[in-house]
């Protein structure tokens, strides 16, 4: 199994942990989270461009010219799509971009990618975010303790207010709680952090802090079952957004 170190906000080593093999020692599989991401992506789109066809431009009622006798050919309208101002033939119309993407898949794509930052050292675990206010000054130290290089994603839970208001301002960094952690959030991150709280999995804590329980926490369960029963998820989100 993969083991990490558990460290603190000032980058002290406090113990470490084993990764579950269910979430972090997956073979990633390309092909699977391309379709994953690309459907998660079309879903976000809003499908709302639109253009005018020859019926509902305004105007060209009367024929431009008389049928016959002036040499030229014949016109019905000026909104035909060969004037200027006239309708769009075959232009683009509002739609849904919605791809069904079977649960199983998109579970399969986070534990895949997940699994891709592990084997690279790019899975970080924090103990707590101990900030005594909210300052953005607070979570720059913190990243550069840690040693995250590049783009980063903190897993929060519920209750991490303060902390996300910490990092909020920072542009190389993207905020998600835990139940709704998707395999294209990881992909686009360079590193991933997650706290004790927000580990996912069944979590070991044989050399932790004084006091640790080898048991998932509350949050860190929660986050698990979210992320296999996300399903559609975000890849759905859009559409459902659509239909209601």
């Amino acid at each position: 199994m993969t083991r990490v170190d558990v460290r603190s906000v000032d980058g002290g080593v406090k113990g470490s942990v084993e990764l579950d093999a269910h979430y972090f020692e997956v073979q990633p599989n390309v092909p699977l989270m391309h379709q994953v991401v690309t459907a998660q992506l079309a879903a976000a789109r809003a499908g709302t461009q639109s253009t005018k066809t020859r019926a509902e431009a305004s105007g060209g009622g009367a024929k431009p010219f008389k049928q016959k006798g002036t040499g030229r050919a014949r016109q019905g309208s000026t909104r035909a799509p060969h004037y200027a101002g006239g309708g769009v033939a075959l232009g683009p119309k509002p739609r849904s971009y919605r791809q069904r993407t079977p649960r199983k898949m998109v579970q399969l794509a986070l534990r895949c990618a997940l699994s891709d930052r592990a084997s690279s050292g790019k899975v970080l675990v924090v103990d707590s975010w101990d900030f005594d206010t909210p300052k953005t000054k607070s979570a720059v130290a913190a990243l550069e303790a840690l040693g995250v290089q590049g783009r980063a994603l903190v897993v929060l839970s519920r209750d991490d207010e303060q902390v996300f208001k910490c990092f909020r301002n920072l542009g190389n960094v993207d905020l998600v709680l835990v139940g709704e952690l998707a395999a294209y959030d990881v992909l686009c991150s360079d590193a991933v952090v997650f706290t004790r709280r927000t580990l996912p999995g069944e979590v070991t804590w044989p050399e932790g802090p004084a006091g640790a329980s080898s048991s998932p926490s509350q949050d860190a369960a929660a986050g698990s079952a979210a992320a296999e029963g996300q399903g559609a998820g975000a890849a759905d989100g859009a559409a459902t957004e659509e239909e209601a």
